[in-house]
């Protein structure tokens, strides 16, 4: 970096000032707070895209949400060239960043990051960065203050895609690295034609699933909402209704974070919703529930979460590879096959594990968060994750797509259920986002399959029943000495506590829990379960003491 070049980027850095006292930290959502404390850390993080585009040889992405926070927070993250999140190998650049006191001191930080990672900004393809925004009012100043950073960097261009969904912003640096066409009229053109598709090859004689044909989708008052209410005009076959979709205030009594975690009715559901088919996305609708509204029972409802929705897909999917698979010995005849695998973090209902097992799906376990079930499900043909929440999606590797569109070419004369199944896994290739979890997408995949299942979405429901859970976060000194091995399932440190968990575990019928240090404070997160809501209570409660025992509490 020239003198000149340092010059500016001093000036522009001295425009945003960090706000005394804040120190944030890159995690899974990027960095998150009250919007007001946000604009230099975002001026920052503008820098880093520019240098991430630069070292990667290709377009980034850098999206300003907070997901399903209240209104008043924001937060930004980095989408990588795949549209999948920022390398790890990048968080503590983006932490060191994000908190140096002054424009020299960043500086210096990016002249050795530089150094370090052969950086330069000579000779090389400028760095070009997509911008998106949620719908949230302190969005626009903030997107601002990307750019100004994205443009400290000389030569670096900032390309504002206007206000997005997450996955949205995702899927379009997925297209444009693959040289194809990367706005949203593409994006709803891609997951319509799709959808279409797979409506068509519905087996004949699908009956009617027994549910209302409209689907009522609460749009947590986001992007999710506005996009869903656009975009349903081009989509035959499926009649959406979409409420909160801007009218109120954003994730206030509403979206799909707020509907799993309370188990009621987002705002404008009640009685009259009753039995009706009905379904939620978060704010920047990248998570996706299903629900319906039980009668008289106070806006309870009964939930159809992440866990539901990953064993709709991989029942799906399964039934496709079979009907590819008949009569194929292994490799033989040209036939492939393909390695399905369902990836879950120990946090998903235990139920629904046996369940997916019991189908004779394999199934594998990851630690939490979504950078960990995203890197397992690349490993298979076809990889599902999805946590509780209702983030997830279905990955299909590069080798089995192209074999794929080879045979389904060759299939139509010899056999047309097999020819249609190829065309109905590659059709869903095309309809799920295949760089992250998307709501929108997701929704549509689950509206074909119950179609082409005729199930309702109390059948759907009635798949498996999740065990009582509970969780509990106990304050210790030092979360740091809890370590844990097997996906988080057992603590090997301390000494001594998990063989003590295991005795407490033994008391209860189908008892299962786990351990593990939160990744932000210093609390030890619990969870249990068991065939009794109060046993899961018991259990969680009785290992919460063995935790305070071992570690001592920390001050409340």
């Amino acid at each position: 970096m020239n003198e000149n070049q340092q010059s500016l980027l001093l000036q522009s850095a001295a425009r945003f000032p960090p706000p005394k006292g804040v120190k944030l930290s890159y995690g899974t959502a990027g960095f998150r707070a009250d919007a007001s404390l946000l604009e230099a850390t975002v001026f920052r993080v503008g820098i880093l895209a520019a240098l991430r585009s630069l070292k990667a040889g290709s377009v980034i992405g850098l999206m300003i949400t907070a997901s399903h926070n209240q209104v008043s927070d924001n937060g930004v993250k980095v989408a990588d060239p795949s549209g999948g999140m920022l390398t790890q190998d990048w968080e503590p650049f983006a932490d060191a960043i994000a908190n140096a006191p002054d424009p020299h001191s960043l500086l210096q930080l990016i002249t050795e990051f530089m150094k370090k990672e052969d950086i330069s900004l000579e000779g090389r393809q400028p760095a070009e960065v997509l911008l998106g925004r949620d719908t949230r009012p302190s969005g626009e100043a903030l997107l601002e203050a990307a750019k100004q950073g994205i443009t400290s960097i000389v030569g670096a261009i900032a390309t504002d895609m206007g206000v997005v969904t997450t996955p949205q912003l995702h899927w379009m640096v997925r297209a444009r690295n693959r040289g194809m066409e990367a706005s949203e009229s593409s994006y709803f053109h891609q997951l319509s034609s799709s959808f279409r598709c797979l409506m068509d090859l519905k087996p004949e004689g699908s009956r009617n699933n027994g549910d209302d044909d409209t689907l009522v989708v609460d749009g947590a008052d986001g992007v999710g909402g506005e996009k869903l209410e656009h975009f349903k005009k081009m989509l035959t076959g499926l009649c959406i209704e979409v409420r909160n979709r801007g009218d109120g205030m954003l994730n206030e009594g509403v979206g799909a974070d707020y509907v799993q975690k309370e188990k009621v009715a987002p705002r404008g559901f009640g009685p009259a919703e009753a039995g009706l088919r009905c379904a939620s996305l978060d704010g920047d609708a990248d998570r996706l529930v299903y629900f319906s509204v039980i009668l008289n029972k106070n806006n309870k409802i009964e939930l159809v979460d992440g866990d539901k929705i990953l064993s709709l897909f991989a029942l799906f999917i399964k039934d496709q590879l079979s009907i590819l698979n008949e009569g194929e010995g292994k490799k033989e005849n040209g036939s492939y096959q393909a390695r399905l695998g369902v990836v879950q973090t120990a946090y998903a209902n235990g139920a629904s594990t046996d369940y997916l097992k019991e189908m004779g799906l394999e199934v594998v376990l990851t630690p939490t968060g979504v950078k960990y079930l995203h890197e397992k499900a690349a490993e298979f043909d076809i990889g599902i994750y999805f946590e509780a929440n209702g983030h997830g999606t279905i990955l299909f590797s590069e080798v089995y797509l192209s074999w794929l569109e080879a045979t389904h070419k060759t299939l139509l004369s010899t056999s047309e259920a097999k020819q249609k199944a190829a065309s109905r896994l590659l059709a869903v290739s095309q309809l799920i986002n295949q760089a992250v979890g998307d709501a929108i997408s997701g929704l549509l995949l689950v509206e074909v399959i119950l179609q082409y299942t005729g199930w309702s979405i109390k059948r759907w429901n009635e798949l498996y029943h999740d065990l009582p859970s509970r969780q509990l976060k106990v304050k210790v000194v030092d979360r740091t000495a809890v370590v844990t091995a097997n996906a988080e399932t057992v603590a090997v440190q301390p000494i001594g506590i998990q063989e003590a968990i295991n005795a407490e575990i033994a008391k209860y019928p189908r008892g299962r829990c786990f351990i593990r240090p939160s990744g932000t404070e210093d609390v030890v997160r619990v969870y249990a379960e068991a065939t009794t809501q109060d046993a899961a209570d018991a259990l969680a409660s009785s290992v919460a003491t063995l935790v305070n025992q071992y570690l001592g509490s920390g001050t409340a």
